[in-house]
């Protein structure tokens, strides 16, 4: 069976295609075996040590495909059921992988194997961000970082959907143009414009009710600037690296302003609630309110590729690897 491992980390090239057995489902498992592998962002931060793993590693959270093979005791799934997953076990990139059955779920009809690649783990985030970390209302401000991204895609659009006035930060005008096409009312480019200044222009003085920053070190500063009082900065990654220590009394500082780091594992930690989370997303995407893009695809060969471009923001919207 072909797969991506890594025996150090690093950059991209750490990324090697080997051959490892063919695994075999224990109990409670299913295997899944993969038409379509998502990769994302916290990839990268497993591949270099940002988020460590005992070495040597297999890589990714996600994937979709056929339940060929069954362990003792499951239930849930047959041989022949579509299947997908996107919050571990680690080691999605290759052709085959044993998943708990109470990790991974049914895939709707609606649904392409190639769109639940490529949008599970992130509009599962987005669910996550916009109805539980900071529920959304009609005319609030938000700011969203990334907005061209896999994620930002799916955030602009929900967030449209449910009433709020969605400013997007994105890198250049090309991406700018797309934010606004999925629901951004306003996209900013940073580096280009005083984020903070035109946040509080737009927002007739006040500032953001939210911020949803995915970048980390480099916008940390600028996302409380862009903030109102007692409003909240969710910082849901680390593109640009983790953000540096600070004391609390900034927050006081800048208006008792909240701050949280959230991450999806906690709030589908149980299989209940990775169902609910589920379920919502099927449904956004089910209404049309939320369509989410042909992914980029490569080759399972190719993941050192993928995680250069996707780094490196040359690709907008979501990647995957085929096996």
């Amino acid at each position: 069976m072909r797969a991506i491992q890594f025996s150090e980390i690093g950059g991209p090239e750490v990324l090697r295609l080997v051959d490892l057995p063919e695994p075999s489902p224990g109990p409670g498992e299913v295997r899944i075996r993969h038409s379509m592998i998502g990769v994302n962002f916290i990839d990268t931060y497993h591949r270099s040590g940002l988020y460590p793993l005992p070495l040597p590693s297999g890589l990714g959270l996600e994937g979709v495909g056929l339940v060929d093979a069954i362990g003792e005791g499951v239930t849930r799934f047959a041989p022949g059921d579509r299947a997908a997953y996107c919050t571990g076990p680690i080691g999605a990139y290759r052709e085959a992988h044993c998943v708990p059955q109470e990790r991974a779920l049914h895939v709707p009809a609606g649904i392409s194997d190639e769109i639940a690649a490529a949008g599970l783990l992130k509009g599962m985030t987005a669910r996550y961000l916009l109805h539980k970390t900071f529920p959304v209302k009609p005319g609030d401000f938000i700011v969203l970082y990334a907005a061209a991204g896999g994620v930002g895609q799916i955030c602009a659009q929900w967030a449209a959907h449910l009433g709020a006035v969605v400013i997007g930060i994105v890198s250049n005008p090309q991406k700018a143009a797309l934010a606004k096409s999925l629901g951004c009312a306003f996209a900013l480019i940073q580096g280009a414009e005083d984020i903070p200044a035109r946040v509080r222009e737009i927002s007739g003085g006040e500032g953001a009710a939210v911020v949803y920053d995915s970048v980390g070190r480099d916008t940390f500063a600028q996302s409380l600037d862009c903030l109102a009082p007692l409003g909240m900065l969710v910082s849901f990654g680390n593109a640009s690296g983790p953000v540096p220590d600070f004391s609390p009394n900034l927050l006081s500082q800048k208006g008792s302003l909240y701050l949280t780091r959230p991450t999806l594992f906690h709030y589908t930690r149980t299989p209940a609630l990775l169902q609910e989370t589920a379920d919502a997303l099927f449904a956004v995407l089910a209404s049309g309110a939320v369509r989410i893009a042909p992914p980029t695809r490569y080759a399972l060969a190719d993941a050192g590729q993928a995680h250069r471009d996707l780094e490196s923001r040359a690709i907008t919207g979501s990647v995957v690897l085929v096996p």
